[in-house]
């Protein structure tokens, strides 16, 4: 295996497509050849087509179109047909994002043809395995040839684990996600409607609600919800909802009082970001973008993998707990702090990536 000198990258959800616009852009940059896999993980247009669209990522030559099953199947099925493009193909190597099953299916995929695999976003812990992403970024981290690192916290889980040991490479490259961050506001600015079309000026809260910790655990959704339409009462919520979820609240018999809109593109979402007043969500994603554009945020979780943005006061974790979040909103929406800081390499990490692979290749 591994005839090619070309990478082969498999995405599937929403944040995979963010981190592989800045990734893609550089590898095109030093003429680095990629095939692009897309599971179908996220398959609606609002989660997954709006995205290539709009950020330019080149069209995947593969669409293997799995969603909307359970954990084992839908990593099964991805395993077995991302399998099968790599005998097609021969890549050099597979590229994975972050944390979830397709991030895994296709680790396993290569590392059984033995096929080197990357991982960008490698290092991140919660230390919580109850959440299927913490199995998934912990099980591709050790069968993974070449580990990108978005922090210097990531790069000592590993050697914790005892990654030096291992036949694996540790680089530390920044966040990905700053890149595209930085790169995409200004095209932002000028085409996405999402505040005139919301009535928005700078006074609202935008959150998010999606782990599955939180969606399928009845009490603390219905916490969250609580909390959310307290602070709704005081400052305007608006909640990006994914259709799941608003699904489920359906059957709970739950009307949020807060503002539900459908899943946003990645422009709509950085404009959103970038002018609302607070964030509170429990993407790993989304506390990172707050940071990137001077916002304090709220994560409704108990644990966080970005320890970094919590040690210097950007991050206050709260829990599925109404009363403890809007504790943690009143004391955050107000709140001062100097975000003058580099946590995730100014917008370096992409460039870092690519050159690295072009001598590793």
């Amino acid at each position: 295996m591994g005839s090619k000198k070309v990478i082969l990258t498999v995405l599937g959800a929403r944040p995979q497509f963010v981190k592989a616009a800045a990734v893609s852009r550089q590898l095109q940059a030093f003429g680095i050849p990629e095939i692009i896999v897309h599971t179908g993980q996220h398959f609606d247009q609002n989660m997954s087509d709006v995205f290539f669209s709009e950020m330019s990522i080149p069209e995947p030559a593969y669409n293997l179109n799995i969603n909307s099953l359970n954990h084992g199947a839908m990593t099964g099925r991805m395993l077995e047909q991302v399998e099968e493009v790599i005998l097609k193909e021969k890549p050099s190597a597979v590229m994975v994002y972050g944390d979830t099953n397709s991030t895994l299916a296709g680790a396993l995929a290569a590392v059984k043809l033995h096929v080197r695999v990357i991982h960008v976003e490698a290092g991140l812990r919660s230390f919580n395995m109850a959440m299927p992403e913490e199995v998934n970024r912990i099980l591709t981290d050790r069968i993974s040839s070449l580990l990108f690192c978005p922090t210097d916290a990531a790069v000592a889980n590993l050697k914790a684990e005892g990654f030096d040991g291992f036949k694996a490479q540790i680089v530390k490259c920044g966040d990905v996600m700053q890149d595209a961050a930085y790169f995409y506001l200004d095209k932002a600015k000028r085409e996405s409607k999402i505040l005139k079309e919301l009535s928005l000026s700078n006074d609202f809260v935008l959150a998010t609600i999606h782990r599955q910790e939180n969606t399928d655990d009845p009490s603390n959704l219905k916490n969250i919800i609580d909390g959310l339409n307290r602070i709704n009462r005081e400052t305007r919520v608006v909640v990006p909802l994914h259709p799941r979820t608003r699904k489920i609240l359906e059957q709970m018999g739950i009307s949020p009082e807060f503002t539900v809109i459908n899943p946003v593109g990645y422009f709509d979402m950085l404009m959103l970001i970038s002018n609302c007043k607070l964030v509170m969500t429990d993407s790993g994603g989304l506390q990172k973008e707050a940071f990137f554009f001077g916002k304090h945020c709220i994560t409704l979780r108990e644990q966080t993998e970005w320890v970094e943005l919590v040690e210097h006061g950007f991050n206050r974790l709260a829990g599925p707990n109404a009363d403890t979040i809007y504790l943690a909103y009143s004391e955050m929406i107000n709140k001062k702090s100097n975000f003058d800081i580099d946590l995730y390499g100014n917008g370096k990490a992409s460039q870092n990536i690519a050159e690295q692979l072009k001598q590793w290749l």
